[in-house]
């Protein structure tokens, strides 16, 4: 039998290697969850630039019955336009035609808390002090 060996890889290494770490956890959770449903990507993008190339939007998986948001940016020029609003809700409309019960995701202090807690989301989770000074919130919505 062969010794495991431990390896640290650079970020270009790193970045290959997540497909087969996910891919163990993934069957290693529906093995003990007893649900085997498979992830499923959403991109909802915003392009703005004359050549149609995607500038910002929304980027979230959804499993396990709940949608979780990744990233979310808006392009600051288009700030106070609802952009986000609209981005968010069509992210929910999805989640619920993709059977989830809700929809979750994170923020630091200084994103925007705010903006998601008028949108119905509720922190259930924060880290003080990460950044140094600042903190990281996560937050939830349930659809039904």
């Amino acid at each position: 039998m062969s010794v495991p060996q431990i390896e640290q890889l650079d970020d270009e290494a790193a970045q290959a290697a997540r497909r087969p770490i996910a891919t163990a956890i993934d069957a290693f959770n529906d093995q003990a969850s007893g649900i085997s449903e498979p992830s499923r990507l959403l991109a909802i993008t915003i392009r703005v630039s004359e050549s149609g190339e995607i500038t910002d939007g929304l980027y979230g998986i959804s499993y396990y019955g709940w949608l979780f948001i990744e990233l979310l940016v808006i392009p600051e020029r288009y700030c106070g336009q609802r952009l986000g609003t609209r981005l968010m809700q069509q992210a929910e409309a999805a989640a619920c035609d993709r059977g989830c019960i809700g929809v979750w995701l994170d923020t630091f202090s200084f994103q925007a808390r705010g903006f998601y807690e008028k949108l119905g989301y509720e922190v259930f989770g924060e880290i003080a002090d990460y950044p140094p000074r600042m903190s990281r919130f996560w937050l939830r919505k349930r659809l039904v």
